[in-house]
């Protein structure tokens, strides 16, 4: 009998029995339980995946693109309008303590909220609360136009490092429950690109932005602060309908908030939904948590290395985006700020060549992630030294280039790694709390390069920012240290098998017992006869 698509929503539900992927089986089709599923054949699977890719990852990509804009435009608004006085600095009567502890407390919030926001998600619908992240992150944006003192500055991004708590760390959370850890690096790549695109766009339209100077009685910045907020909000707003919720469980019964929460037909159609569970059973299982399973993924040795592996680049990154146009300005002073804004694109461009290079290698050859992650740690660390030690400008700026060119795959590949360790090992709620400490502890990082280094270490400027240039390749190398540390823990430690793959294991030792009694038999009744 052939279903309407609202009866096949309903037969797409799993009624959960007793946890175990033998156990399961489907509502309004209880008699297609498990063993009526075959292994998928990977072209066909990778054909899922790809039709997955399109319903996904441009929804990731977008949020991504404008909230990366909203909290990277403001390294550019220190220099915008210079010549007419009307920087962030100047408008505000910022001073370098008062810029620094701005940036700064933008990671604070999200360091202190990064793993209960995304511990929020593993209970609720994960795109509507990633929908709930984005719109109040636009409304934070829009809101810093109307700033017209330095504590409003310290206060907005205060809020907006709450606000984006747990959205970086809730992306990889939120693949982990449509696709396998091997083959979420290169995806976390392609969303990450939006960030390297973000930082050179928002580069470019800046010096637009600085003839809109002072028109409607708002400055440069606060034309870019309005748009780039209004335009994350309607974004925020229709993620609702554009990202699917998790799979499968998102078609309980309407109680409740859920009630507000928008309908949507089924990602796949039912025999690709099959071949999906098949590959991907534990995310379909709802496994309840404790605060017992928290204190272990805590506890696990293997966090603390990806913590401080995440520390040292995502620190660099940081700095580099948010001192870029400073940066520049020690190389060559008499540049404009036009010109600063124009300048910073390119670095984010090699950011992206990085980004598309590295991270499919890495997930076709996830065995050696410590290997993908070190090598472009090494082309950072080249980078700052041909940026401070360099001869001539362009050779100087020609280092930022560099520099740009291996961060790129270093965050994707940690934040894959992650949750390659911890989701076999902890399961959902490994990868959930994992992720986020990585991200939230990881952004200390951030926290020192915006504080402590470059404005807010003015004797450093006599001198170029060497020494902030080279506390920040200590941090990469130490990165590249921890990597090596993780790589040989999991070797040492071993990683345990996850529920599919024991139970892989137990239908395949049956059925080798049953193809060998079959051999046995065979053999025997033919020396009988």
């Amino acid at each position: 009998m052939e279903l309407s698509d609202s009866d096949r929503e309903k037969s797409l539900q799993l009624t959960h029995i007793r946890g175990e992927p033998e156990n399961i089986a489907f509502a309004g089709h209880e008699d297609m339980v498990l063993d009526d599923i075959t292994q998928p054949d990977p072209a066909r699977l990778s054909k899922i995946y790809r039709k997955l890719d399109f319903r996904i990852i441009p929804a990731l990509w977008c949020l991504y693109f404008l909230t990366s804009g909203i909290r990277s435009n403001v390294g550019l608004a220190l220099t915008m309008n210079a010549s007419e006085h009307d920087t962030l600095i100047e408008y505000l009567g910022l001073t370098s303590h008062d810029t620094s502890l701005g940036l700064a407390l933008y990671y604070v919030g999200y360091v202190v909220f990064d793993v209960p926001f995304n511990l929020i998600m593993t209970r609720i619908a994960p795109h509507a609360w990633i929908s709930r992240v984005v719109t109040t992150i636009g409304i934070v944006g829009a809101c810093m136009a109307a700033m017209r003192a330095a504590w409003s500055f310290i206060f907005l991004r205060l809020l907006l490092g709450i606000m984006t708590a747990g959205l970086w760390p809730g992306m990889a959370y939120y693949l982990t429950l449509w696709y396998p850890p091997h083959r979420c690096a290169q995806r976390i790549g392609f969303y990450f690109t939006a960030a390297q695109i973000s930082a050179a766009v928002v580069g470019l339209v800046s010096a637009g932005f600085q003839y809109m100077n002072m028109d409607k009685g708002l400055t440069g910045f606060a034309w870019m602060f309005l748009i780039y907020g209004l335009a994350t909000i309607v974004v925020g707003i229709a993620l609702l309908w554009w990202l699917p919720d998790r799979p499968n469980l998102g078609h309980g019964p309407r109680v409740g908030l859920r009630r507000l929460i928008p309908e949507q037909r089924p990602v796949l159609d039912e025999e690709d939904f099959k071949l999906h569970f098949a590959d991907m059973k534990a995310t379909y299982v709802a496994h309840a948590w404790t605060r017992k399973d928290l204190v272990k993924v805590l506890l696990d040795v293997r966090l603390y290395p990806l913590v401080l592996m995440y520390f040292g680049v995502v620190g660099t990154g940081i700095g580099l985006q948010n001192f870029a146009t400073v940066i520049i300005k020690s190389i060559n002073s008499s540049w404009s700020s036009v010109d600063l804004s124009l300048l910073t694109a390119p670095i984010w461009i090699c950011d992206l060549i990085g980004i598309l290079i590295i991270t499919p290698l890495s997930d076709r050859f996830h065995n050696h992630r410590a290997i993908f992650f070190s090598g472009p740690s090494l082309i950072i660390i080249a980078g700052l030294i041909v940026t401070t030690y360099a001869p001539t400008h362009w050779s100087r700026y020609a280092g930022l280039l560099i520099t740009g060119l291996g961060l790129g795959p270093t965050v994707p590949i940690c934040m894959t790694w992650t949750a390659e360790i911890f989701q076999p090992r902890h399961g959902e709620v490994g990868t959930a709390v994992a992720t986020a400490v990585v991200s939230g502890l990881g952004n200390l990082g951030s926290v020192a390069t915006t504080y402590a280094l470059y404005s807010g270490w003015p004797a450093d400027v006599k001198r170029g920012y060497r020494n902030s240039n080279m506390v920040m390749l200590a941090m990469v190398g130490n990165s590249i240290l921890f990597a090596a540390v993780c790589s040989l823990l999991r070797r040492a430690l071993g990683d345990p098998m996850t529920r599919e793959q024991q139970w892989a294991q137990q239908h395949s030792v049956q059925h080798n017992r049953e193809q060998e009694e079959e051999n046995a038999a065979q053999q025997a009744e033919e020396m009988y006869f």
